[in-house]
């Protein structure tokens, strides 16, 4: 059976996750791998998610050395397995998205993808946001195609969501088709605001946030941005919600303790999940949490509170770690360009239809 290898770089900016999965009949994982982001190719793609200037230069090198951090992690994870690049079939590499703004038509990601393939020998399918795009979709969220094929049951009604920078629901009901939206922020503004406040990456288990309170004036002009009423299809990213986004409303509240700030975009990130999972799949029965999130204790168990209907676990207890699900997707993505096989889901992004989706850059 074919071996596929996908590579995801998230918005939350870290590091780089790869998957190695076996595709038959079902998805098998066989082997992952890690390569932190240096702090400086970091930065360089933050800079390029806000225009500014020279920025076409300043996108291709970045997309170099992405590229190159995308081979090394490659080539650790073939060493690690004992295998030759002539046993993967493809590479799905979702590359590092600077600007997601469907509703002017456009989606970026960049990675380099030829010179990925000329780096590791191994052919490369990209770029696999731009059709759906084409299509009139919001070309994200790509994974709830996945989420159904690794986490549909017959017999129950279920909500995969993957809290990462931004947090995405798959809303998965037998009977009925896939639909699927982002919720919101998800990590981005708890990340950024530990960041500022205490050059943190991220808040471990929410522990900051659990020592704070919840500010209900400023969690209520939060609450009022548009895209929180605004139904499916929709996506955001870094160009809606960002730190100075949080600043701007943070200017009517200058008396709120830091740590306060924290707790409420905890809550901010949970009810609003919450709401809108609600709104749309009301029945659901089981909520698959995947992403970073995941490992937030102070978010998991929030959430847990807000759903009582709902069993919260982490996708581990469904028999796969939360952390690799998503490199998992862009593998997965790879066969499915190569196999000709459709791959969005209409009901979720809002296409004209199915389309398969992918570039591919041969070895």
């Amino acid at each position: 059976m074919p071996l596929y290898i996908g590579v995801m770089s998230g918005t939350s900016l870290d590091g780089l996750d790869f998957a190695l999965i076996e595709q038959g009949q079902r998805t098998t994982l066989l082997a992952t791998h890690y390569e932190q982001m240096p702090a400086q190719l970091k930065q360089d793609l933050l800079d390029l998610c806000v225009p500014a200037t020279d920025e076409l230069a300043r996108a291709a090198m970045a997309e170099r050395a992405w590229a190159e951090l995308a081979s090394t992690g490659i080539h650790a994870l073939l060493s690690n397995e004992q295998l030759e690049a002539t046993a993967i079939r493809a590479i799905g590499s979702h590359g590092q998205t600077v600007r997601h703004e469907p509703q002017r038509g456009f989606t970026i990601q960049i990675g380099h993808p030829a010179l990925l393939a000329e780096l590791t020998g191994i052919s490369v399918v990209t770029d696999f946001r731009q059709r759906d795009i084409a299509a009139g979709g919001q070309g994200a969220p790509l994974v709830p195609a996945f989420h159904e094929a690794i986490f549909n049951d017959a017999t129950r009604v279920r909500a995969v969501l993957n809290v990462g920078g931004f947090s995405n629901v798959s809303l998965l009901h037998p009977g009925l088709a896939t639909r699927g939206f982002d919720c919101g922020p998800g990590n981005v503004l708890l990340d950024a605001w530990i960041q500022q406040h205490q050059g943190h990456s991220f808040d471990h288990n929410g522990n900051w946030a659990s020592s704070g309170h919840v500010d209900d004036r400023l969690l209520a002009q939060l609450l009022r941005d548009e895209f929180f009423s605004a139904v499916g299809p929709k996506s955001t990213g870094r160009e809606l919600f960002n730190l100075s986004w949080l600043q701007a409303h943070l200017a009517s509240f200058p008396d709120i303790a830091p740590e306060d700030v924290q707790a409420t975009l905890l809550e901010l990130t949970a009810r609003t999940i919450c709401e809108s999972l609600l709104a749309a799949q009301p029945d659901t029965q089981d909520v698959l949490v995947c992403g970073g999130g995941a490992h937030n204790s102070a978010l998991m168990q929030r959430l847990q509170s807000l759903l009582p209907e709902c069993e919260v676990l982490s996708t581990a207890n469904h028999g796969i770690e939360p952390d690799w699900i998503e490199a998992m997707a862009f593998a997965w993505l790879a066969h499915c360009c190569i196999e000709g096989i459709a791959a969005n889901r209409p009901s979720v992004t809002g296409a004209r239809g199915l389309r398969v989706l992918g570039a591919i850059y041969p070895a």
